[in-house]
């Protein structure tokens, strides 16, 4: 299973990034572990300064701004 986390704190671009990995998984039939992550502390230790930023198994793989639909569906090919 895929943990995902979603980096942000609750803007509309966080929230959309949230639901863009939500329905690609769905439509791929992958389970994921989704969290999100709200605390600027949080957000920081992971080195991430402009949201959304998106972690995967612990590795930062996006950060600033909404990720494409392609690049959802690569991170979640790679399962």
């Amino acid at each position: 299973m895929l943990n995902i986390k979603v980096l942000g704190t609750g803007c509309a671009n966080c929230k959309t990034t949230v639901k863009l990995i939500e329905d690609a998984a769905r439509a791929k039939g992958v389970t994921i572990e989704l969290d999100k992550v709200e605390e600027i502390k949080d957000i920081m230790s992971y080195g991430v300064m402009s949201t959304p930023g998106v972690v995967l198994n612990g590795k930062v793989v996006h950060a600033g701004g909404i990720p494409s639909r392609d690049k959802v569906e690569l991170w979640l090919a790679g399962v």
